[in-house]
């Protein structure tokens, strides 16, 4: 395995960098861009839920007491999820002023994606766009899908929107029920993730439910018989992982990584580089590409 596969060399980035000017890749972000702005972190919602409950310091530090886990305790416990949506409502709501001044949020803009996938429940991404003036159409359901217009951002809240309770994953059996990944939202994943190259930026490549993304993204290419014309994909890490930069590489995904820097910063230094080489790929065209 060459040394491309687990740094950002030049070859790869511009590999990367023509995708996103061509506008044949899609960006997939996780809490990383979320936290970068000071929303709730997961231990924290493990913290909350873990308050209202009255449950043992000791019990919720265990190894199996994942959120998922607890989010599925807290609704067998309360009789819904209600209240702790209500809660992470009103919890992620981000001040204008905070997106404006994100410099993540400002090169995602920048960089001009056709289609922003995200597992974060919080409106961030949609709020960067308004505040800038920006269109887009969210997508969080089957309904949805069916209403986007064609030419426009699309923001796809692939584990839910808050304005629709029945699309969220959050409980145990929700991530459950998505593992068949056959919901519209991971059919139209399917169907855009296999003509494009996908970027995953903020994610901890310990989440199973992403590892198991990229498993069936390659399984499903793997099988087609034409592996070979698959799009080539992406995950950014903060700091080199040779395990997981290995893991990865099997499945056909390309692991770009930071210097080791703070991630936020590593992730914003990263998007820069690629912001600044996709604005390079525009000038070289005589084109005007990019954000302010």
């Amino acid at each position: 395995m060459d040394a491309a596969s687990f740094h950002p060399a030049v070859a790869v980035i511009d590999d990367l960098a023509h995708a996103v000017h061509e506008r044949r890749a899609i960006l997939f972000a996780g809490a990383g861009l979320s936290i970068s702005i000071g929303l709730p972190s997961w231990r924290e919602l493990i913290g909350h839920m873990a308050a209202e409950l009255d449950l043992p310091e000791d019990l919720v530090s265990d190894s199996a007491s994942t959120y998922s886990a607890l989010a599925e305790y807290y609704r067998i416990r309360q009789g819904s999820i209600g209240p702790l949506r209500s809660w992470m409502d009103r919890s992620w709501r981000i001040p204008e002023e905070r997106i404006r001044d994100s410099c993540l949020h400002r090169l995602v803009l920048d960089l001009d994606f056709p289609i922003i996938y995200t597992t974060n429940y919080d409106r961030s991404v949609e709020a960067a766009y308004e505040a800038a003036g920006r269109p887009y159409v969210k997508i969080a359901n089957g309904r949805d899908i069916a209403r986007a217009r064609e030419g426009v951002p699309q923001i796809v809240k692939f584990h839910g929107d808050f304005d629709d309770d029945q699309s969220l994953v959050i409980t145990e059996t929700d991530y459950f029920n998505r593992l068949g990944f056959d919901t519209p939202l991971d059919i139209k994943f399917r169907s855009d993730a296999l003509g494009k190259t996908v970027l995953f930026v903020g994610y901890s490549m310990g989440d199973l439910n992403i590892r198991l993304l990229l498993h069936r993204l390659w399984r499903t290419w793997s099988t087609s018989g034409f592996e070979r014309d698959r799009p080539r994909s992406f995950v950014f890490m903060a700091r080199h992982n040779p395990v997981q930069a290995a893991v990865l590489a099997q499945w056909g995904i390309t692991t770009l990584a930071g210097e080791g820097e703070e991630p936020g910063a590593a992730l914003a230094t990263f998007l820069t580089g690629l912001r600044d080489r996709v604005r390079a790929l525009g000038e070289e065209k005589g084109e005007a590409k990019g954000g302010a």
